[in-house]
C-alpha cells in the first residue's frame, strides 16, 4: 500500500530553504512539497522553478485546502504571526529555530495548536541526527552507567557571522538563541528537562567590525545589540548539573566541546548544529577510545526530517519528537538563563517536557538511506 503524502508549502526562501526542499522533495517519502512564498515573490519564484513548485503568496497558501501542513523558515521575528495565522487557517506547523522570540508567546501558541488539534513542531532536528540517536542510544543501553555530570562549551566569530548575516544581529539573533538552542535541545533529548540555571551574560562588543570578506560592507562598522557570551550552570530535573557555555568573541569558527559523564564510561560528543559526527566511549584507565557506529541514518545535512517526522506522527496519532513543548521548555531554559544573569540569582525553570523517544531500529523516514 502507497504510504500517504502531506502536502506541504514552504515559508521563506532564503540560504536555509534549498537544502530544506531538497529533502522534503526528493528525500523524505511522506512529504509533497507543492508551494513556497516568501517577502518578496522574486525569491518565491526563483525557489519554485528551482524545485518545480508553485510560487504564490502566504494567503493563497492559507486558503488552499489541499495544503496540510506550512514550514516555516524566515527569521525568527516573523514566526509568531506566521504561525498564528497558520494555526488558524486549521495547518500544521512546524518552524526554524526558535519557535519565537520568547516563552509566554510560544505557549500561547503550543496551546492554540493543542486546542485545535494540530500538530507544531520546532527546530533545531539536529538531535534526530545520527550522532546524538547513537549517543542516546548509549545512555539507554548503560554504556556509561549513571550519568553524573556533562559540559557543553562552543564558539564563534561573530565578526564574521554577524557581518555575513543580517539575520544574526536581529531579535533572536544571538549566540544564545541563535546557536546555543542546538546545544540545549540536544541536552534534553539526552538527558532530559532543566530545573534551574544560573548564568553570566554579556555582549562583549555591541559595536564590531564586518570581517567577512565577501560583503559589500567588509570593514565597516555595524551594530550588534545581542548576546555574544554565556556562562551558566544548569541542574537538570533528574538531579545531574553540568557546565554550559557560549563565546561569540573569538577567532576560531565554530569548535565544540561536548561531554556527558557517567560513573562507566564518558561520551565525547561531536558539534550538536550538525547531524553526523564522531561519538566516543571512553572506559577510563589506558583503554583506548571507542568509536560508537550503531548505522543510523540522518549522517548529512537531513535539514527536514523534523518535518518529516512529525507528518509521519501526526498521519498515525503519535507524539511527534521535535515537538512544540520541548521548543518551548528550550525557549524558556534561555529565557531564565537571560534573567539569571540580569539579577544575579539562581533561576527555577518552570516549565518541563518529555524526552523524546530514541529512534527505533530500522526506523527511518528516507526514500533512501543514504541522502
Amino acid at each position: 500500500m502507497e504510504e500517504k503524502k502531506m502536502k506541504t508549502a514552504v515559508v521563506g526562501c532564503g540560504s536555509i530553504s534549498g537544502i530544506y526542499l531538497h529533502n522534503m522533495i526528493h528525500n523524505f517519502r511522506n512529504l509533497e512539497v507543492t508551494a513556497c512564498c516568501a517577502r518578496h515573490m522574486e525569491s518565491a519564484q526563483k525557489r519554485g522553478e528551482e524545485f518545480g513548485i508553485r510560487a504564490c503568496t502566504y494567503e493563497e497558501i492559507l486558503k488552499d485546502p489541499q495544503i496540510e501542513l506550512v514550514v516555516i523558515l524566515t527569521p525568527a521575528p516573523a514566526h509568531y504571526e506566521l504561525i498564528l495565522q497558520a494555526l488558524q487557517a486549521g495547518k500544521h506547523v512546524y518552524t526554524e529555530k526558535t519557535m519565537t522570540l520568547d516563552y509566554k508567546s510560544a505557549r500561547e501558541l503550543a496551546e492554540l495548536a493543542s486546542q485545535k488539534g494540530l500538530y507544531l513542531g520546532a527546530a533545531p532536528d539536529t538531535f534526530l541526527g545520527s550522532s546524538l540517536q547513537t549517543a542516546k542510544r548509549a545512555i539507554d543501553q548503560g554504556l556509561i552507567g549513571e550519568v553524573t555530570s556533562f559540559t557543553a562549551n562552543a564558539n564563534r566569530n561573530l565578526d564574521i557571522l554577524a557581518g555575513a548575516h543580517q539575520f544574526l544581529r536581529m531579535p533572536g539573533g544571538g549566540i544564545l538563541y541563535d546557536y546555543g538552542v542546538y546545544y540545549l535541545t540536544a541536552l534534553v533529548s539526552l538527558l532530559g528537562p532543566v530545573k534551574t540555571v544560573s548564568a553570566a551574560i554579556k555582549n562583549r562588543k555591541p559595536v564590531r567590525i564586518n570581517a567577512y570578506e565577501q560583503s559589500p560592507d567588509y570593514g565597516k562598522e555595524f551594530a550588534y545589540p545581542n548576546e555574544s557570551q554565556v556562562m551558566a550552570v544548569l541542574e537538570l530535573e533528574n538531579g545531574v548539573s553540568g557546565t554550559f557555555s557560549l563565546n561569540g568573541d573569538s577567532v576560531a569558527g565554530d569548535l565544540s566541546v561536548f561531554y556527558v559523564y557517567g560513573t562507566k564510561g564518558i561520551l565525547k560528543l561531536s558539534d550538536p548544529n550538525q547531524f553526523g559526527g564522531t561519538v566516543e566511549l571512553f572506559k577510563g584507565g589506558s583503554q583506548p577510545a571507542e568509536t560508537l557506529n550503531y548505522d543510523l541514518p540522518y549522517s548529512e545535512n537531513s535539514r527536514g526530517v523534523g518535518v518529516s517526522e512529525m507528518a509521519a506522527a501526526a498521519l498515525s496519532g503519535k507524539k511527534n519528537r521535535a515537538c512544540k513543548e520541548m521548543a518551548c521548555h528550550v525557549l524558556d531554559v534561555m529565557e531564565q538563563m537571560m534573567k539569571s544573569s540580569g539579577t544575579g540569582r539562581i533561576c527555577e525553570v518552570g516549565s518541563s517536557c518529555e524526552r523524546p523517544e530514541t529512534f527505533t531500529e530500522g526506523e527511518t523516514l528516507l526514500e533512501h538511506v543514504k541522502l
